[in-house]
């Protein structure tokens, strides 16, 4: 089975606790604070691992959680951070944010790395805490969340041909005679449903990878037929190849067919268009493809055309030589790229926008929201009076009371700050 598209769920590993804790040793009757901090959560990390070609895996298993960070121990020991949470991906896969609807990276390299979802930080202990005026403070930290995404793979075959052509034109032919490869031949408009690779070697040394994409048709960049399934993987090719039937057994003139295949790959991305590509006039065995193929070749001025005949292998060789050299152009292109950057650096993703400090009412209840703000609420442990003075000092500082009292917040009014509910006290500003 070959799967191109998967949805996941990730999330990374939330931070470990710190811990209230003071120091019991004998002859130190009044021990300091020593409660140690949380350790981080781990990562959720993809990895391209070469030797994967599907993703078949993401059909079987949706969810993906790292560990959890280890919470703090005492005499000020930390806890242990949790380990990254590795998740193989083939070369050639698209990671997107699907909530954002933003791309988190592209992967194509073997070993190339993308953090997901940051594990989240460990919470600190009350050693953290001490000052001068309070110094056997009960105060300790929660751990931070992870992040947590729906995440979006789309795999785009990495090939350095890609056939393309419509239905019953003869590129799965064509592929078997160019390489080793044996997809599924038929004479019947789809036989091919998924892409197809075979490894071209043309002589000592010389060799490249060849895609069979399933045929197009009219309407296919609007998602017709499997449209937008076969021309994904176009993107990925370093060279495209026209398959045009020149036998005209399917009832087709082979102009129109290569002018059908050119606009549906115009309309999907336009760039492709400038893409190295040539054409291949096939199936040159039929009597009247001769006559067919002075008059195609006119109408294609100033395009390479190359007739061949997949089925007895006339002009294979030839054309298989023209390939490998508008490859290797290709790949050396390629490298100087690929020599301005380092893709084996693990991609981080660009941070969504921090929501800032608002206050709204429903009905009775004011609810404040905003990233900072909620932050805090969900590391404080409530259970301490301590850590319930520090809050509400850090909620008028940040300003918090102020925009209560500017939307109208009298004494004694609910206010729910990420989950949690207080009763509103009016203080000094």
């Amino acid at each position: 089975m070959f799967v191109d598209v998967a949805n996941v769920w990730v999330k990374g590993g939330d931070g470990g606790d710190g811990i209230v804790s003071f120091r019991r040793e004998i002859y130190v009757p009044e021990g300091g604070p020593a409660g140690g901090d949380g350790g981080d959560g781990g990562d959720v990390v993809f990895v391209v691992d070469e030797g994967l070609r599907t993703l078949i895996d993401f059909r079987h298993q949706r969810h993906y959680r790292a560990e959890r960070g280890h919470a703090g121990k005492t005499k000020s020991q930390h806890g242990a951070d949790a380990s990254d949470l590795f998740v193989r991906v083939p070369p050639g896969t698209v990671v997107s944010d699907v909530d954002r609807g933003v791309v988190l990276a592209d992967m194509t390299t073997h070993g190339q790395k993308c953090i997901v979802a940051r594990g989240g930080r460990g919470g600190r202990g009350n050693g953290r805490f001490s000052t001068s005026k309070v110094p056997a403070p009960y105060i300790a930290e929660k751990g931070e969340s992870g992040e947590e995404r729906n995440v979006r793979l789309e795999l785009k075959v990495i090939a350095d041909v890609g056939l393309v052509g419509l239905p019953n034109a003869g590129k799965s032919t064509l592929l078997a005679a160019c390489s080793a490869a044996r997809p599924k031949i038929g004479n019947y408009p789809f036989t091919t449903l998924t892409p197809n690779l075979g490894v071209v070697f043309v002589e000592d040394g010389v060799s490249f990878v060849m895609a069979d994409i399933p045929g197009l048709i009219d309407g296919a960049h609007e998602g017709q037929g499997l449209g937008h399934d076969f021309l994904r993987h176009v993107s990925r090719t370093s060279v495209i190849v026209y398959v045009v039937d020149m036998s005209g057994i399917e009832g087709r003139e082979p102009y129109a067919d290569l002018c059908t295949a050119r606009n549906e790959v115009r309309a999907y991305d336009a760039t492709l268009m400038d893409r190295p590509s040539l054409i291949v006039a096939n199936k040159m065995d039929d009597v009247q493809a001769q006559e067919r193929l002075e008059a195609f070749v006119r109408l294609c001025a100033g395009d390479t055309v190359c007739a061949v005949s997949a089925m007895t292998g006339e002009g294979v060789q030839q054309l298989k030589y023209e390939l490998a050299r508008r490859v290797e152009r290709d790949r050396r292109y390629a490298q100087d790229v690929q020599a301005e950057r380092n893709d084996h650096v693990v991609i981080t993703h660009t941070p969504s926008a921090v929501r800032p400090l608002t206050v709204r009412r429903d009905n009775d209840v004011y609810v404040v929201e905003g990233d900072e703000i909620e932050a805090i609420a969900k590391r404080t442990k409530f259970g301490s009076y301590d850590a319930m003075q520090r809050f509400a000092f850090i909620m008028r500082k940040k300003g918090v009371e102020h925009a209560l009292r500017k939307h109208g917040a009298q004494h004694g009014a609910t206010v729910r700050i990420g989950g949690y509910e207080f009763e509103y006290v009016e203080g000094e500003e």
